[in-house]
């Protein structure tokens, strides 16, 4: 009865769709009626409201619902949404302001002349428009209303024409600042933890190990990943627009012919055309770039794109007024002087110490008031040009509360399809296909390709998605990123505003389009790019370096990067390892027996035999690297014997799994049913069922034993070979450090001379508390210098005695005795080794930040970081670990 309920749900949904009714009622909609036919049969005809749901009923359905809405709203760190309304009220903003046609108009006079350059303008200031409205209807009708009529005039072919500007209008779903991109962020965020658990799951079955080791997490993705994933893929497709464009006019140039621009290109054409070009282009540098930069968040890119675009409109809709860029020149001096201020300037107030610093803060001050007056100013003129300003705001709260109502409703909808089963459903027929995951993802692409003729992409995204991505995700066989998979669900799902019938970017051409052009030239129109479109994501799932590189790079360059000792950078770092031991070999030698020539007579026995250790540590890290990489190579070279055997097992074992689940249940119908008949003949399932487990089992090919056996030998020589390996660099790199630490504190350890002497006299005649609290003092100022612990052990020991009483005094005393005759001979040595052995020692260790210090550095290189997210940026396939 599940899957009769199951097919209400998707009948309702769609009939709800089909009819016009509202998606953000549809999706709750057709859940909550579904739910409450089905609570009112289990109870009419089974006495259980849960008789009919998979998993436990109404009340698991309704607590799924509450915690989904929670998530969506209360959860602090889940904050992505908040970027919605600041882009969509960025993008309403330009367009209400005429950015877009002073683009379309100067970039149609720039490109006109070439062949297809109106076709290619119109791609270019589609492109513009994506980066900083993402406002498909707005983009399309603006381009429709300009853009359509030159190109026509101009003996455009009405397909090519149509079909590039509706192609062009959907460049914002995929390029960055998109709301798709935020949505598809937001949903694979639990997708990824749901994935996670799957994945674990699924690593315990297959070893037994209830621990899965790090390196095979799978990883969220942030907003700011999916934008900066987005980014090349974006540029690919409008490059293959271009392409198009003008390979066909250079083909036929009756269907695109040039345009040749009537009027001067002086210096009026060229200020009209940085006027239209510029400000757009900072908008867009100011909010990708301080995302790329790690500057600000989405949320807060969101911000500076809102008040940008705010700016923009105060001068656009005072054109040709007094004063009209008055606001927006302060505002940039304002920027300016902050900037400036920032990096000359301790600005913040709780550790400002010099007055120079406070008179930064005033200046600060003023220039923000000087800010806030420009946003002033312009808010001012949105607000009385036209009520600009409230219609943006009251058509961007109108776009948000859609996008959010319908979240919720999905969330709703969700629910309902785990609640009667759907997701296992989903789950066994994607796992049961053969060819494994990629077969799998071909088929979720097709889905959604053929969703996207008659669903909007908001629907697909928070409908499939959730149900598809975590099976997608946890599957190892490709180890994919769930960057890489929302953009291609983010470039799949672009298709759905071309595909006929219900594309919403054609209907927003054909309604400003003229008469003369039939709904059939912008159908046939949109098919090439349709299909330029589906080569951008064959691009882009062919190499997904394209999508994974720059999020990757971005998050190793931040301030908030890994350290090297991460385990999921260790694979590619040993790699990075390899080319630097074989490119400096001879240099990390000659350090090295630089280093053997160090006097070690200069320091005391404890801190030479451990220089002398850490020398000799450096010296076998090259022959352990190599082991280490001989052990992985092992591995590999085995893989391609091991592999087809271990699918085939798996594959029998899950099966396995599975009848043994049919027996358990089919015994607990034994125990609940008291119809003697029907227990004989489940009795006889059972036992046909343990037949077929049986037979199951004996398919395991005997050699599994010997084969995984092997396999488990390699890896676990790998496993310790890598170990070895680090605790030798660690340990290595942390001697070295340690040494270098008590060189350096020579200047603060002769310091304590003077306070250690001072003790003495105290400690013949003093009272006690007051000694103590002296010696207390001079324990605690000898915390933060490396190498006194044996001195500070000394006095420690002689404060306690002391506080035993008069009769331990001169046990105290012998103590502190002992303490100062260590100090005297601990700064001797130091004093002696600081100039000559603390240089030596600094440059030795520098020498090996490339090789033998990679693990021991707060975080990468840039150039490590560059190297480590191309290894990182492929996939790969980690399924011989489970």
């Amino acid at each position: 009865m599940e899957l009769v309920f199951l097919a209400v749900l998707f009948l309702l949904m769609i009939f709800a769709l089909t009819s016009g009714f509202p998606v953000a009622f549809s999706l709750p909609g057709s859940a909550i009626i579904t739910i409450l036919l089905a609570s009112g049969m289990g109870y009419m005809l089974e006495g259980d409201i849960g008789a009919y749901f998979a998993h436990d009923g109404p009340k698991q359905w309704l607590s799924a619902g509450v915690t989904n809405f929670r998530s969506l709203y209360w959860i602090v760190e889940r904050d992505t949404l908040i970027a919605i309304p600041l882009f969509i009220f960025m993008g309403i903003m330009l367009q209400r302001s005429k950015i877009a046609e002073d683009l379309l108009i100067s970039m149609a006079s720039l490109f006109g002349p070439v062949p297809g350059g109106l076709g290619i303008s119109v791609v270019f200031v589609g492109t513009l428009l994506a980066a900083t409205t993402g406002i498909v209807g707005a983009t399309v009708i603006a381009m429709g209303l300009i853009s359509l009529p030159a190109m026509l005039r101009n003996n455009y072919s009405k397909s090519l024409a149509c079909g590039t500007i509706c192609a062009s209008g959907t460049l914002g779903q995929i390029i960055p600042p998109s709301i798709v991109l935020i949505i598809l962020a937001d949903q694979l965020s639990s997708a990824a933890d749901q994935a996670n658990t799957m994945r674990k799951e699924l690593y315990r079955t297959a070893t037994g190990e209830f621990s899965m080791p790090s390196q095979f997490d799978v990883v969220s993705a942030s907003a700011g990943d999916m934008f900066m994933g987005a980014f090349i893929p974006g540029l690919i497709l409008v490059g293959l627009y271009m392409a198009y464009i003008l390979i066909r006019a250079l083909i036929n140039p009756e269907v695109a012919p040039p345009v040749p621009f009537e009027g001067k290109r002086d210096s009026a054409f060229l200020k009209g055309v940085m006027l239209s070009l510029v400000p757009p282009l900072t908008l867009i540098f100011m909010v990708l770039g301080s995302i790329v930069a790690g500057i600000a968040t989405v949320n807060q890119a969101g911000s500076i794109g809102a008040i940008g675009a705010m700016i923009m409109a105060g001068y656009r809709l005072h054109d040709g007024k007094k004063h009209a860029y008055t606001p927006a020149i302060i505002a940039l001096a304002s920027i300016a002087a902050i900037l400036y201020l920032a990096s000359n300037y301790n600005l913040n107030v709780k550790s400002t110490t010099t007055e120079s610093d406070q008179i930064g803060i005033w200046m600060a001050v003023v220039a923000v008031l000087f800010l806030l007056y420009a946003i002033g100013w312009s808010a001012w003129r949105a607000y009385k040009c036209e009520d600009t300003l409230r219609g943006v705001m009251i058509d961007t709260v109108k776009t948000t509360s859609m996008v959010f109502i319908i979240l919720i409703g999905a969330a709703m909808l969700t629910s309902a399809f785990r609640a009667f089963g759907g997701e296992e459903i989903v789950k066994n027929f994607l796992t049961t296909l053969p060819g494994g995951f990629w077969t799998q993802f071909i088929v979720v692409m097709l889905v959604m390709f053929v969703l996207g003729f008659f669903l909007d992409f908001i629907e697909i995204a928070v409908v499939v998605v959730p149900i598809v991505a975590p099976i997608l995700l946890s599957n190892p066989e490709a180890n994919i990123t769930a960057v890489w998979f929302g953009v291609m669900v983010g470039l799949n799902i672009q298709t759905s505003f071309l595909t006929p019938p219900f594309g919403f970017a054609l209907f927003y051409l054909r309604g400003v389009a003229d008469k003369i052009v039939k709904t059939l030239d912008i159908y046939k129109g949109a098919t090439a790019f349709i299909g330029l479109q589906l080569l951008g994501l064959a691009i882009a799932g062919l190499y997904p370096a394209l999508v994974n590189y720059l999020p990757l790079r971005t998050h190793l360059t931040s301030d908030t990067s890994p350290p090297p000792v991460n385990p999921k950078l260790q694979a590619c770092l040993e790699n990075y390892a390899e080319i630097s031991y074989a490119e400096g070999a001879e240099a990390l030698q000659s350090s090295i027996a630089l280093a053997r020539n160090i006097d070690f007579d200069l320091l005391d026995s404890d801190t030479a035999k451990s220089l002398s250790d850490s020398i000799e540590l450096v010296a076998n890290s090259p022959a352990l690297l190599s082991a280490l990489l001989d052990a992985k190579a092992m591995v590999g070279d085995y893989i391609p014997d091991y592999k087809p055997m271990q699918g085939r097992v798996r594959s029998i074992e899950a099966d396995i799994r599975k009848v043994q689940q049919t027996i358990l249940l089919r015994e607990d119908d034994v125990k609940r049913t008291q119809d003697q008949a029907e227990k004989a003949a489940l009795n006889a399932k059972i036992e046909t069922l343990k037949s077929e487990q049986t037979s199951l089992q004996d398919g395991i090919p005997t050699e599994w034993v010997s084969i995984s056996g092997e396999f488990k030998a390699r890896n676990d020589a790998m496993i310790k070979a890598r170990r070895t390996y680090q605790n030798n660099v660690d340990a290595a790199i942390t001697q070295l450090s340690d040494i270098q630490s008590i060189l350096a504190g020579t200047e603060e350890t002769a310091a304590l001379a003077e306070p250690l002497q001072a003790l003495a006299e105290p400690l013949q005649t003093g009272e006690i508390e007051t000694t103590m609290a002296q010696i207390k003092e001079l324990e605690s100022s000898m915390s933060s210098i490396a190498g006194v612990s044996k001195i500070k052990t000394l006095l420690s020991k002689s404060r306690r005695a002391l506080k035993k009483g008069e009769d331990q005094r001169e046990k105290a005393i012998d103590l502190y005795q002992q303490a100062g005759a260590l100090y005297e001979q601990n700064i001797a040595w130091r004093q002696a080794a600081q100039a000559s052995v603390l240089p030596q020692l600094s440059t030795f260790k520098t020498s090996l930040d490339e090789t033998v210090g990679i693990r021991s550095q707060k975080k990468l290189s840039i150039e490590q970081a560059k190297f480590v997210a191309r290894c990182q940026a492929g996939h790969e396939d980690i399924s011989v670990y489970f």
